[in-house]
């Protein structure tokens, strides 16, 4: 069974206090994503890795702060997400749905998985996104809930509820990493 990881938003500007659109707590699930992104390297499982990448006046900053603008240090993901020498492939996406990215669609076509496994930031907005697009490919979706970080708590809850009632299913880092 191809299995292939999908690391979404692990950026700076989302995962530590001095970042522009910080998801409280959200440095926290950063050893549980390198963690899950070594395990795949280790076991030659493809990582999807997905990052905003807006321009300065990108549209997107009407609905949300200023964050992830090409170039920044707050576009750059967290150095102990990057792998070296492994099969990570990083998709730059200016929505929050990351299948409005052609390059996206084309990487999922040409992987050609038989599961995904998601992780990463925002639970209730990039990660929910995802997940939907995923789960249209008709392949089982397993999101890794120590791996994800919302706003609230509470938007996680409703989040992880529409994953589960949409047909996904819920892991921890160690049940996946028992592959």
């Amino acid at each position: 069974m191809k299995t292939v990881f999908f690391d979404i938003d692990s950026q700076l500007d989302f995962l530590y206090p001095a970042g522009a659109l910080y998801v409280p707590n959200a440095e926290r699930i950063v050893p549980a994503i390198a963690r899950l992104n070594r395990f795949a390297a280790a076991h030659g499982i493809p990582v999807v890795s997905t990052t905003d990448a807006h321009a300065e006046n990108d549209p997107e900053f009407s609905d949300w702060p200023p964050h992830c603008v090409a170039g920044t240090w707050g576009q750059r993901k967290a150095e102990a997400t990057l792998l070296d020498g492994a099969s990570q492939i990083i998709v730059e996406k200016q929505t929050v749905d990351v299948f409005l990215s052609p390059t996206l669609v084309r990487v999922v076509e040409r992987l050609n998985a038989d599961r995904y496994v998601v992780y990463g930031v925002v639970t209730e907005i990039c990660v929910l996104s995802a997940v939907r697009g995923l789960l249209k490919t008709g392949k089982p979706v397993t999101v890794v809930t120590d791996a994800v970080k919302a706003l609230t708590a509470e938007a996680s809850a409703r989040a992880l509820e529409e994953i589960r009632a949409s047909g996904g299913m819920l892991a921890t880092v160690s049940e996946v990493c028992l592959i």
